[in-house]
């Protein structure tokens, strides 16, 4: 099946720990079929803590939702997350966007991702890789999600790993608001 996945993290070294989780996906024989470029977002919900690198991924396995959901949990708690407060500072934050046309609500998964059409942070990664990619209960694809959204926080491309650029918190006029 394929999957939308997110990426986030704002402690610590962001880029290297969505390197290191897209490596344990790789190694959970998860295959990677596209990534976003890195983007530098604000954080929504809960604004005084670090700005957030995201990234989109889209990928393919022949894990079940749950399996999946499971999956990046074990990677979340093997790199040293650890749930504190709602929205607020993680490590590294793992989410299932989309699972093809799937469409499951229950306590614990609900897919697609109930937040996806309103976070741009979400939104403008995924419509580097799939602008086409259907909402299946919204029936719009991921970029008429994003024309339509009221999101206003920043999201800053920062381009893809690399250890020699580490920007710092963009300025307001660096910010795209979409």
């Amino acid at each position: 099946m394929t999957y939308f996945l997110s990426l986030g993290s704002n402690l610590g070294d962001k880029r290297r720990n969505l390197k290191r989780a897209i490596g344990h996906l790789k190694k959970a024989s998860v295959r990677i079929l596209r990534a976003s470029s890195l983007y530098q977002t604000q954080p929504v919900g809960k604004a005084d803590q670090p700005w957030f690198v995201n990234q989109a991924v889209e990928v393919e396995t022949d894990r079940t939702p749950w399996a999946l959901l499971a999956l990046l949990q074990s990677i979340e708690k093997k790199m040293g997350r650890t749930k504190t407060i709602r929205n607020g500072p993680r490590l590294i934050d793992l989410d299932i966007l989309l699972a093809a046309d799937t469409i499951m609500d229950t306590p614990d998964l609900v897919i697609p991702h109930p937040r996806m059409a309103a976070r741009n942070f979400v939104l403008v990664p995924l419509c580097e890789i799939a602008p086409g990619v259907l909402h299946p209960v919204l029936g719009k694809p991921a970029a008429a999600l994003l024309a339509e959204s009221c999101d206003r926080s920043g999201v800053h491309k920062i381009g893809r790993w690399s250890s020699r650029s580490r920007p710092s918190e963009p300025q307001a006029r660096n910010r795209i608001f979409l």
